[in-house]
C-alpha cells in the first residue's frame, strides 16, 4: 500500500491520479492523505474539494486534523511543514502504510535551494530534496523532482476539462509575507528574465551537492567507527575525537547529531562547541560542560561526550 499526501491543490491532485491510474495497473492499493492545518477558513473546503476527487479516482482519503504550534519559534511554514509531517508518522502508525509519494516539483526544489542559499546552508543543506529520504520508518519518495511545474499544470487543464473538477489555490503561495512565496513572487521572475536555465542549473547543483554528501557521510562513518561510540550511539571518546583532523571533528559532530535526531545548530553554535570540546580536560573535570540545544544537552562525563538521556528530543 503506498500513501499520496494530497493538499487539493494542482501538483500533489496530479500525483494522485497519476498514482491511482498506475496502481490500478499492478494492483497496488492507494490512498490519499490530506492534512488540515486549520491555518486558513477555506481548509474546510479544501477537505470537501479533495474527499470529492478520491471518489472520483476511487481511492480511500484520510483527513487528519493537525495544530500548528505558532508560538514554535520556527515561523509558520516550518511549524506547518513539522505538523505535517508528524501528521504522516501517525497515519503510518494506524494504518501500517509506510510508503508516501509527496509531489515536490523542479520549481519546488529551485526555490528549496535558493532559499537554503540564502540562509547560508553548508553542503547536506544544498543537495535540498532528494528522490527518495526515509525519516524514522517512514519512507517518502518524489518522483517528479524533474518535473516542470508548467507541465503539471497543463496536466491539471485537461484533467479540469475532461472531469470538471479544479484544483484549489493556496493563497498564501502568493503571499510574500511567507518566505518562499517571496522567493517565487519577487526573485524568480528577475531570474526567469536574465538567466533562462537557471532552474535545471541550481538542479544540477542540488544533485552535486548530494553526491558531495554522501562523500561527507561516508567518511563521517569512517571517522566515528574508531570513537569507541557507545551501542547507543549516544556517546563517544573525546581523546580520540579530538585525534581526528580538525576539519573532520565538525563533520563528525554534524553525524553524530543526525544519528541522535537533533536538529543541526548553526554554523557559529557548532564552531563554538568544538571549540569548548578541544579546550576541555581530556577527562572532562576541569568545569561542568553543559551545551544545550534545543531539548536536548550535550555534556562530557568521564572522559566521554554524552547526549544526556531523559531530555532527548523524540
Amino acid at each position: 500500500m503506498v500513501a499520496v499526501g494530497v493538499s487539493g491543490g494542482p501538483d500533489s491532485a496530479m500525483l494522485l491520479v497519476y498514482a491511482a491510474h498506475i496502481a490500478r495497473q499492478y494492483q497496488v492499493i492507494v490512498q490519499g492523505v490530506h492534512v488540515h492545518h486549520g491555518l486558513q477558513a477555506i481548509a474546510d473546503q479544501w477537505v470537501l474539494h479533495t474527499q470529492a476527487l478520491a471518489k472520483m479516482l476511487d481511492v480511500d482519503c484520510s483527513i487528519e486534523y493537525v495544530k500548528v504550534d505558532a508560538a514554535s519559534g520556527l515561523g509558520t511554514e516550518a511549524a506547518a511543514r513539522n505538523a505535517r509531517y508528524q501528521a504522516y508518522e501517525d497515519f503510518a502508525a494506524r494504518t501500517g502504510i509506510r510508503h508516501f509519494l509527496l509531489a515536490h516539483h523542479l520549481y519546488d526544489q529551485t526555490e528549496t535551494v535558493l532559499l537554503r542559499l540564502l540562509r547560508g546552508a553548508g553542503v547536506q543543506g544544498m543537495a535540498a530534496m532528494g528522490p527518495y529520504t526515509q525519516r524514522g520508518n517512514l519512507h517518502f519518495y518524489r518522483p517528479w523532482l524533474e518535473v516542470s511545474r508548467q507541465n503539471i499544470l497543463g496536466a491539471a487543464e485537461q484533467f479540469a476539462l475532461e472531469t470538471g473538477w479544479q484544483a484549489v489555490h493556496d493563497p498564501t503561495n502568493l503571499d510574500p509575507k511567507y518566505t518562499r512565496a517571496a522567493v517565487r513572487e519577487m526573485l524568480v521572475p528577475a531570474l526567469d528574465e536574465r538567466w533562462r536555465g537557471w532552474r535545471k542549473n541550481l538542479a544540477r547543483h542540488s544533485r552535486l551537492m548530494a553526491e558531495n554528501a554522501l562523500l561527507l557521510r561516508d567518511l563521517a562513518q569512517h571517522d566515528y567507527a574508531v570513537l569507541d561510540a557507545g551501542s547507543d550511539n549516544r556517546s563517544f571518546s573525546l581523546r580520540k575525537w579530538r585525534e581526528l583532523p580538525e576539519h573532520r571533528q565538525a563533520n563528525l559532530m554534524r553525524y553524530w547529531l543526525d544519528l541522535q535526531n537533533i536538529a543541526m545548530p548553526t554554523e557559529a553554535r557548532l564552531s563554538e562547541w568544538i571549540k569548548q570540546l578541544r579546550q576541555l580536560h581530556q577527562m572532562g573535570s576541569d568545569r561542568n560542560l553543559r551545551l544545550k540545544h534545543g531539548d536536548a544537552e550535550i555534556r562530557v562525563v568521564k572522559g566521554r561526550v554524552v547526549m544526556v538521556p531523559g531530555i532527548l528530543k523524540d
